[in-house]
């Protein structure tokens, strides 16, 4: 879903670990191509210069190091950096994904989430409940509140989303939030 989010005039080149290397925009449900799909079977579409090749060179460029950020999704991230995404006790998985090798090769780490379960649960918390991802990989949390940094001092927000107030971002959070000395509002999407 981040290259929706991808301003006009601003180059990021996204990768799929299911093997494309530059991901362009969403596109039109004419445009769908049910052979261009992105490693969560979203429909996606190229950019000039794209190219595609088999998922073991993908997870090559991955585990090599070759990736300055990976951006992925969570159950829970708790204030010291850790990530749990794969699995929920209980539920039947089919395999852990790709997510380990992205959260231990790349330079810096974001999730991108809901603030909050759909039954109101916390995701962000103290110490996660659920089996580890990584330890400690989080550098970056955003979430319809705002965005948050993980710290050597614990959870600090650095921006808050339009509004949103400090007290119900500390409502909506399971541990300590340290809201920055120049906390700035969050850019519309």
């Amino acid at each position: 879903m981040v290259p929706a989010f991808v301003p006009n005039g601003i180059e990021v080149i996204l990768q799929s670990e299911n093997g494309l290397l530059g991901i362009g925009p969403p596109p039109s449900a004419d445009q769908e191509d049910p052979d261009l799909i992105n490693a969560g079977k979203q429909p996606v579409t190229t950019l000039p210069g794209s190219s595609f090749f088999s998922s073991d060179q993908a997870f090559a460029m991955i585990r090599g190091g070759h990736m300055n950020m990976s951006i992925l999704g969570a159950m829970q991230v708790s204030c010291h950096g850790d990530l749990a995404n794969w699995t929920i006790p209980g539920k039947m998985v089919k395999g852990m994904g790709g997510a380990m090798d992205l959260v231990a090769s790349a330079a810096r780490v974001l999730v991108a989430m809901e603030h909050n379960a759909r039954d109101g649960s916390f995701k962000i918390v103290e110490k996660c409940s659920l089996p580890l991802t990584g330890s400690a990989v989080v550098h970056d949390v955003v979430t319809e509140l705002g965005w948050f940094h993980v710290s050597a001092e614990g959870l600090q927000m650095r921006e808050i989303a339009e509004g949103v107030t400090r007290e119900e971002v500390i409502e909506r959070t399971g541990c300590r939030v340290i809201f920055a000395f120049d906390l700035r509002p969050m850019l519309p999407s």
